[in-house]
């Protein structure tokens, strides 16, 4: 099976950005099956249903959230017509679900949306959802597992690596925007801190940049705009599968002036 993941998909720009480009990849490396994290789609917070249709329709299969995933409260029916996940880890009386079960020609995918703690909302134990969740779908049945952790901090995100490797298909970090440099293969388990964003590369994490700039000259804040023209990036992981375990990792750098840069997951002996 071969699995792709895109990171936080920021507004128009990264909506733009996949519409071009995920098709295309799609038949290149033969991909089965996409996730996205949708939680900044629409004009950089939360999801609204016309964007998410725009997105499946774009090639995505299911989309995973964060702590933006209900900016827009017209997302919750969404949960039960869609295939949107948020993060698992909230409370069980949350709407929506940030576990499912797929096949994919003839394999049973498990997906999991997980949020850290460090300046995020009020969520239950990641470390212990996560450990849970797991072993859930491989009781179902699952025979290779995804989880998007969705959070700020970069040591949660590794602690994650390290309770999970081996046992699952890939751990993708999202929320930072900003793509991190220690992406491996170990144990059969695909590992990157953060993709980085789909969407605007020349500004302040797919923002414009005046009132974040606004923020740290004068400790005033404001609303954060996505600009509507910018330089566009778009960042996709690509992961081989053999037997539940990640065989080959590789992840694109698409640019909108027509570059393109390819970098491999280094396995670890």
């Amino acid at each position: 099976m071969t699995l792709a993941f895109i990171g936080d998909i920021v507004g128009r720009p990264g909506r733009s950005m996949v519409k071009t480009h995920l098709k295309v990849l799609r038949e290149e490396f033969g991909i089965d099956f996409v996730i996205g994290n949708y939680e900044n789609a629409s004009h950089g917070f939360g999801l609204t249903e016309k964007n998410a249709k725009e997105l499946f329709d774009a090639g995505i299969d299911v989309m995973t959230g964060g702590n933006h995933s209900f900016d827009k409260k017209e997302i919750l029916p969404l949960f039960e017509k869609m295939e949107l996940l948020r993060p698992h880890n909230y409370p069980d009386e949350t709407p929506g679900t940030g576990m499912k079960l797929y096949e994919v020609n003839g394999t049973k995918l498990g997906v999991i949306n997980i949020m850290g703690h460090y300046t995020m909302p009020m969520v239950d134990n990641p470390f212990i959802c996560a450990q849970k969740s797991v072993e859930s779908l491989k009781e179902q049945g699952a025979e290779a597992v995804f989880l998007d952790i969705h959070a700020e901090a970069s040591s949660e995100k590794r602690a994650m690596m390290m309770l999970l490797q081996g046992e699952v298909s890939g751990i993708i970090g999202t929320h930072t925007h900003v793509g991190t440099d220690d992406f491996q293969i170990a144990n059969g388990t695909a590992y990157l801190s953060d993709i980085g964003l789909t969407g605007c590369r020349d500004n302040v994490i797919g923002m414009d940049p005046k009132i974040p700039l606004q923020r740290f000259l004068t400790g005033i804040g404001g609303h954060f705009n996505v600009p509507d023209k910018c330089k566009k990036i778009m960042q996709i992981v690509i992961m081989e599968l053999e037997e539940g375990k990640c065989v080959r990792a590789r992840k694109l750098k698409i640019f909108d002036d027509g570059r393109r840069l390819e970098s491999e997951a280094w396995p670890e002996s």
